[in-house]
């Protein structure tokens, strides 16, 4: 590989990804403006990033970026030509325990979902890690909760 990605990001006017390389024989930082063309707010962004990632011409200086990351650029850019602002679509990649998921529509559920999955995948322990312990047990302490109407014994003998 003759570039390594360093940093990436989105220009809005003309529609661009923006990556920052540097070349691996003479390390100087260098900066290349990748226009986005044929895309619009109604475009899926995951079939953008991959044909963004196999052009002949731009793909070398994409190989060190990974496939979710040109997605959540390219919904960056989606989201800002439906008129969303930058902030609105940054908030909709935070997780938040609180957020009730049944309220969202497809997309951004599926955003919710991706995200949660790249989170366990960062955490999951695999066997050939050095802190991985088969079988792991862990007893959690009972909270007081509340009683409820159905915990209690009736009569259901008759079932």
């Amino acid at each position: 590989m003759r570039f390594t990605a360093k940093r990436c990001g989105v220009q809005f006017d003309p529609p661009s990804i923006v990556v920052m390389y540097e070349i691996t024989e003479t390390k100087q930082l260098r900066k290349r403006i990748i226009p986005v063309r044929n895309f619009s707010k109604y475009s899926e962004s995951s079939m953008a990033a991959e044909k963004l990632k196999s052009h002949p011409r731009h793909g070398e200086y994409l190989e060190g970026v990974s496939q979710s990351q040109l997605e959540r650029l390219h919904v960056i850019l989606r989201d800002h030509l439906r008129g969303l602002t930058l902030e609105e679509t940054l908030a909709s990649f935070r997780l938040d325990p609180e957020e009730d998921l049944n309220k969202l529509d497809d997309d951004k559920l599926a955003r919710k979902k991706g995200q949660m999955n790249e989170l366990f995948e960062k955490n999951r322990k695999h066997r050939d890690d050095p802190n991985f312990v088969y079988d792991l047990r862990v007893d959690f302490e009972e909270n007081a909760q509340d009683k409820c109407s159905w915990d209690e014994d009736s009569d259901d003998d008759n079932f």
